[in-house]
């Protein structure tokens, strides 16, 4: 198992807490999407953060999509991810350079801009549970924290990095969810915000070789965590030629048949994976009958 979460709580279950090594996923994203180093980090974070947010969702057919909507030059970043955390996203101008931030890094921050956060959860239910949150920092860990915070009104503490090779591909990916259960006490608390203040960065942990697990163990020192699981997880699309002719004979005969009329074959892209589905002129016929 390559890429994998660890599910885990401490502090006699007043802490549940989710870590994730992600870099295999980020990079089939980077080269799909052929993605620059800013949008590879921007859409790596969403990706390894809806992971594990896919991961908490218990049925078999839950869907998780959140998206990043600024009024940054990456034109706006979109993930989904189920509840057996494979995960699939793009952006929208995969091509964005900026400078670096002050610190030298990669100002996902800029790229992705002031805006709305959107995430939505289909439980099976009549309506799915949307949110709506204006981006705190646009830097993905902190709106997600705060999306914790004000719409599922859980304390929690996220962390995400991207760290890339001098060529550009992905060198290391990961990061971790750490909330608080509702019987926390005042001690627990106290000692998770000193212990997750001394973490500075996901990607140095991931950089001196620590597994999601120890990333725990570091976070949790001395609050006896409990591993409960370890879940795979992968960019995977469920597009396919049969879905996206679905979508072509909701077109209906009309749009069909000014397919056809034009002559030449139709292609359909998919966002998400970059799948390119050719139909040809004889499949459009087919369509209409």
């Amino acid at each position: 198992m390559s890429d994998y979460i660890v599910r885990a709580t401490a502090a006699n279950k007043q802490i549940r807490a989710f870590a994730i090594t992600s870099r295999e996923l980020v990079e089939h994203a980077r080269q799909i999407h052929n993605t620059s180093p800013v949008a590879t980090a921007a859409l790596g974070r969403l990706l390894t953060g809806a992971a594990m947010m896919g991961s908490m969702m218990k049925g078999e057919k839950d869907m998780l999509t959140i998206q990043m909507k600024g009024d940054g030059p990456i034109e706006g970043v979109i993930v989904t991810a189920d509840s057996q955390a494979n995960v699939k996203g793009y952006v929208g101008n995969p091509n964005v350079i900026i400078p670096p931030n002050y610190l030298g890094k990669l100002d996902v921050g800029a790229a992705i801009g002031y805006g709305t956060m959107f995430v939505s959860k289909d439980l099976g239910l009549k309506e799915p549970y949307n949110s709506q949150l204006p981006l705190t920092t646009s830097e993905v860990a902190e709106d997600l924290t705060y999306y914790f915070a004000k719409s599922e009104q859980v304390p929690s503490a996220v962390a995400l990095g991207v760290l890339m090779e001098k060529d550009n591909t992905v060198k290391q990916s990961g990061g971790f969810i750490v909330q608080l259960m509702p019987f926390a006490e005042e001690s627990v608390i106290q000692a998770l915000e000193e212990k997750v203040a001394k973490i500075t960065s996901v990607t140095s942990l991931l950089e001196k070789g620590y597994t999601p697990e120890q990333i725990l163990m570091e976070v949790l020192e001395g609050m006896d965590v409990e591993f409960l699981d370890k879940i795979p997880t992968k960019f995977d699309c469920n597009c396919s030629k049969r879905k996206v002719t679905k979508a072509l004979i909701g077109v209906g005969r009309k749009g069909l048949k000014e397919m056809i009329d034009d002559g030449e074959p139709i292609e359909v892209n998919c966002h998400f994976c970059n799948t390119h589905y050719v139909f040809e002129i004889d499949e459009l016929k087919e369509l209409i009958k």
